[in-house]
């Protein structure tokens, strides 16, 4: 597949629409009037800023355009407004905020620009139409720009007006910065790996990650599993797990992914040891266990799968991590993800393996474990992340195809 990217563009003198993922968490408590000190972590918007700073620099006229949450309706608490004031502390200029993203008032917006304006369109999603890929409200976005850029890798395999229907109505058009730096780093994964290649994945729910882990067993080297969903494999291999998170519906999937990677040759760990309580709860007393009793539920690895899980990606020229390895967010539960986190880094600073860490809760583990920066690639993606490494297509990826 061949797309342009931003810097293959003409952009100068040109209104340029950029889709981007502004979706920011936000404090609540301080609500719509707290602009930008609402938002809790800038991390997307900050993303944003290499292509931003490109179109910029090459004298384009730029209006940007994302989702803020799942309004129903125009509601002030999903506005963008307080991320229009963040990004205008960030580059140092006016960011004009209309109170709409489409209209009369936008449109005569737009067309007064001078080159290096930038104007963020009011939340997407306050049109129902943006979800529904509506083609008359694609055509009115359409209608602002000139050239189309997608650097929201986030919203790829969503097919949504502003990242499907409209791009049709473009010649000019491709990827951004944010988007580009992402499939360099994953598609490799899908191609040619460097080896060994391990996975680790976690988080609450195997059906979440089904199609990615059917398809990363004809891939990688070995997968490491953890959370929520490794109870699920650990009950289809017959084991005990108390009152630990399970889908009792996809027992038997579970144990046709376990026989699928046995005949593979791929080998699937799992926790040998636990850290056990009888609740999830700021007060609950972590135990380490072998065995789970019928009252107690895993929450995190013990510290005998921590060493064995160290050990194996130890050695690891390629890793994918993909949900945490408990309920980290609580104290007592939390060194299992923390560990993993060092692991990585560890492989990528001595084997110089490709790191690559997806997924909000990963990635908060990396940071709360103060990794980060030996992290190869914090990848934005999220959903889009796990269904392009599934091999999906990616809606807003095949709208941008030369």
């Amino acid at each position: 597949m061949s797309y342009k990217a931003v810097d293959q563009l003409a952009v100068a003198g040109r209104r340029v629409f950029v889709r981007v993922d502004f979706n920011v968490p936000r404090d609540k408590g301080k609500g719509a009037s707290g602009g930008a000190k609402a938002i809790a972590d800038d991390t997307r918007i900050r993303e944003a800023l290499p292509t931003i700073q490109y179109l910029l620099d090459n004298k384009a006229k730029i209006i940007l355009a994302s989702h803020l949450g799942r309004p129903k309706g125009r509601d002030a608490q999903e506005s963008l407004e307080g991320v229009a004031e963040r990004l205008a502390e960030l580059i140092g200029r006016e960011v004009t905020f209309p109170e709409d993203c489409v209209g009369d008032a936008v449109k005569k917006l737009v067309h007064e620009m001078r080159e290096g304006d930038v104007i963020l369109l009011e939340n997407l999603r306050f049109h129902k139409e943006e979800e529904a890929n509506d083609p008359q409200f694609a055509q009115a976005l359409a209608q602002l720009a000139e050239v189309y850029v997608n650097d929201a890798f986030g919203t790829l395999h969503r097919a949504h007006a502003s990242t499907a229907a409209m791009v049709k109505h473009f010649r000019e058009k491709g990827i951004g910065l944010l988007v580009k730096k992402e499939l360099e780093f994953l598609s490799p994964l899908l191609t040619k790996p460097a080896r060994p290649y391990y996975a680790v994945l976690g988080g609450a729910k195997v059906s979440d990650k089904i199609g990615l882990i059917e398809n990363l067993i004809y891939k990688v080297d070995g997968l490491l599993l953890g959370g929520g969903l490794a109870y699920t494999f650990l009950r289809a291999k017959g084991e005990e797990i108390g009152t630990s998170k399970l889908e009792p519906e996809k027992l038997h999937l579970a144990a046709k992914i376990l026989q699928n990677a046995k005949d593979q040759g791929v080998p699937v760990y799992l926790p040998t040891d636990h850290k056990v309580s009888d609740r999830a709860a700021q007060d609950a007393k972590a135990r380490v266990v072998k065995t789970i009793a019928y009252n107690e539920m895993g929450l995190d690895l013990g510290p005998e799968t921590v060493r064995r899980y160290t050990e194996v990606l130890s050695g690891a020229k390629t890793i994918f991590w993909n949900g945490p390895m408990g309920v980290f967010e609580l104290p007592a539960f939390a060194e299992g993800s923390s560990a993993i986190a060092r692991a990585i880094a560890s492989a990528s600073e001595k084997n110089e393996a490709v790191s690559i860490v997806g997924g909000g809760e990963s990635l908060a583990a990396v940071h709360m474990s103060g990794v980060a920066a030996h992290i190869t690639h914090l990848s934005t993606g999220g959903g889009a992340t796990l269904a392009f490494l599934e091999g999906k297509e990616l809606p807003g990826l095949k709208a941008l195809e030369m």
